[in-house]
């Protein structure tokens, strides 16, 4: 957590990432809760704080890019509900450049 801001200041930064690398891949970063044996599963919220001006904060979630080769992949999958329904999934692709299709939803 980083620290509050003051009555006319900005809060601070968090910032999780790998590495780079020069030659070969780059790191992994995750997040996660362990399984639970009798209970609920954990949670992992991602949250955007509200404001009072100007426009409501953002959340991306963005694959790699690949400058000669197919662009990453984004995988979001819903919980299963082995006696109801699984939970919903809610995505949509982006634009594509000039020589490409946009990305297909499955």
């Amino acid at each position: 957590r980083s620290a509050n801001a003051g009555t006319k200041g900005v809060s601070g930064v968090l910032i999780f990432s790998s590495g780079s690398a020069s030659s070969g891949n780059s790191g992994q970063v995750w997040m996660g809760t362990g399984a639970a044996t009798s209970g609920r599963g954990g949670a992992v919220a991602i949250t955007i704080g509200s404001g009072t001006s100007g426009v409501g904060g953002e959340i991306r979630v963005m694959a790699g890019r690949s400058m000669i080769n197919t662009g990453g992949l984004l995988s979001l999958v819903s919980g299963e509900g082995t006696a109801t329904t699984s939970g919903a999934v809610v995505i949509r692709s982006t634009n594509s450049g000039t020589s490409g299709l946009s990305g297909s939803l499955f």
